[in-house]
């Protein structure tokens, strides 16, 4: 590779590093194209599928400001630049790994944070974005409907207690 493709390939991959959400890195020894066009389709929009130059990568990640991806980078190397729903992608990750086990997960990056392969799973563990806000606002509109149902109460308590005075005094004038 001349001089002038390795100084493009390394601006490419510095760009992804700082353009993406989060990076994983996988190891792909012995996938088929085949596969790793299924793995690229099952992504979807959400990530990007590479396979890059270990020495060409260390660079690029030096660059964008990445540290600790050294020991991550031996071996063949493919790396998921992720753009959307990191977990989206953590998960369509992990389930091509389940089907396909020569594809290894290797860690990655979230933020600029490094993370190992368990870190990666449990990432892929946690529930969309979708659901969670979902969560969220059916907490927030139960915590709502019991303040609600608390002040209507207050009202009726009192209108409960004034009649439960009138009858009283009634009684007590017969």
């Amino acid at each position: 590779m001349a001089r002038a493709d390795k100084a493009t390939a390394v601006a490419e991959l510095k760009s992804e590093f700082e353009g993406s959400q989060a990076a994983v890195l996988t190891e792909y020894r012995g996938l088929t194209v085949a596969q790793l066009k299924e793995l690229r389709t099952s992504l979807g929009g959400n990530a990007k599928f590479a396979v890059a130059k270990n020495t060409l990568t260390k660079i690029a990640a030096t660059e964008a400001g990445l540290t600790g991806l050294d020991g991550l980078l031996a071996g063949p190397t493919a790396i998921a630049f992720v753009n959307g729903d990191v977990v989206e992608a953590a998960k369509g990750l992990r389930d091509f790994a389940k089907a396909n086990p020569l594809l290894v997960i290797k860690g990655g990056v979230l933020d600029g944070k490094t993370l190992d392969a368990t870190e990666i799973t449990k990432l892929a563990d946690l529930e969309s974005r979708e659901v969670l806000l979902a969560k969220l606002a059916g907490a927030l509109k139960a915590k709502q409907s019991a303040a609600a149902a608390m002040f209507a109460a207050l009202p009726t308590q009192m209108a409960q207690l004034a009649e439960a005075l009138r009858a009283k005094r009634d009684e007590a004038g017969e």
